[in-house]
């Protein structure tokens, strides 16, 4: 009937590494199926996972093999065929366990199926040695008792079981030499096998220090990157301060214009009403030439001319006023000046400064 699966469970398989023969190495990348097969022809075990379309396990099981337990979940067993050593990772305690008893229970089959070929082999050679010493005594036997019909009549019943066993023996013979050929074609297929899986586990070994060295080289890339994105954020920190200030300025000389239009429109408006003094105090002389030639002409309304000297008074009184009040005004307008310039001048400055 050929192999057939026994048990089976799901592990996360590794084999140590070649090199250093101390690290492990993963041979699956999550977890798999981890069976024993039977295989009633050979009358031998075998622990086969598969990952895909990759043999990560085919260890045909010997006596000698031992199942070590080195943590709650872990275990490992060597396989010198292989020239490597298993180790299985499992989900829980209790899946250790079973797989663990599962294999001393293999490994002791084994051991009888060993024994009882032994037996077989040992019982064979045992027969053949006997049926080679017994044939040479019939043979004498028959050279000095008669003919051949005389040896089957006296020693008849012994001579045909031992013809018989003659025959077992080399229909053994003969299925040991088939089952023989059968071995050593199986065992080159297992060396081919194996070789396979050496040159897959060197190239997965090559190709976990490949993505190693890609993974730091990528941590290091990440790394820059995020110094890099720190200090661009810090920047933009930064430049939003310095876009605010910015805006703020903007606001500010805006303002400032504001102003400075004004001050020019209230000096402008200043500048026009400096123009018109001269004219008034043209008008102011000239009412003054009118007054005195009044005085002389209008001696005779002396009465209405002192009414006239007091407005007059009053007038001149009005006209130091209005003199007084435009000397200040000529001072305050001066100040006002030399106030704009100086404006004028912290403008520029703060433009340039901007």
């Amino acid at each position: 009937m050929g192999e057939q699966p026994i048990f089976t469970t799901r592990a996360h398989v590794f084999q140590i590494d070649p090199t250093t023969k101390k690290n492990w190495v993963p041979a699956s990348k999550q977890a798999v199926t981890v069976s024993y097969f039977y295989d009633s022809t050979r009358n031998s075990y075998r622990i086969i996972s598969v990952d895909g379309s990759k043999v990560i396990i085919n260890s045909t099981i010997t006596p000698n093999m031992t199942f070590t337990k080195t943590s709650q979940k872990f275990g490992q067993w060597a396989d010198s065929r292989a020239n490597t050593v298993f180790g299985l990772g499992f989900a829980s305690e209790q899946q250790l366990a079973k797989f663990a008893e599962k294999f001393q229970e293999v490994k002791e089959a084994a051991k009888l199926a060993r024994d009882k070929s032994q037996e077989k082999m040992e019982t064979s050679s045992n027969n053949s040695q006997e049926s080679g010493r017994e044939t040479p005594s019939s043979n004498q036997a028959s050279s000095f008792n008669g003919t051949d019909d005389e040896k089957i009549s006296h020693g008849g019943p012994e001579t045909a079981a031992l013809m018989s066993e003659n025959d077992k023996l080399t229909t053994t013979v003969e299925q040991s030499n088939t089952n023989a050929k059968k071995l050593e074609t199986e065992l080159q297929t297992l060396r081919d096998s194996n070789a396979r899986l050496v040159d897959s586990l060197t190239e997965s070994s090559a190709n976990v220090e490949i993505w190693k060295k890609q993974l730091n080289t990528c941590k290091e890339e990440s790394d820059t990157l995020r110094e890099k994105i720190a200090e661009l954020e810090s920047q933009c920190e930064k430049a939003n301060v310095e876009k605010e200030r910015n805006s703020k300025l903007t606001v500010r000389v805006q303002e400032l214009e504001t102003e400075l239009q004004d001050k020019e429109q209230e000096l402008e408006n200043l500048r026009k009403q400096a123009e018109i003094i001269p004219q008034l105090m043209a008008e102011c002389e000239s009412i003054t030439e009118k007054l005195q030639a009044a005085e002389v002409k209008n001696k005779d309304l002396e009465d209405r001319i002192e009414g006239l000297q007091a407005d007059i008074e009053d007038s001149q009184s009005k006209q130091g006023n209005m003199k007084g009040e435009l000397k200040k005004f000529m001072d305050v307008l001066d100040g006002k000046i030399d106030e704009l310039h100086e404006f004028r001048q912290g403008l520029s400055k703060l433009g340039v400064d901007n």
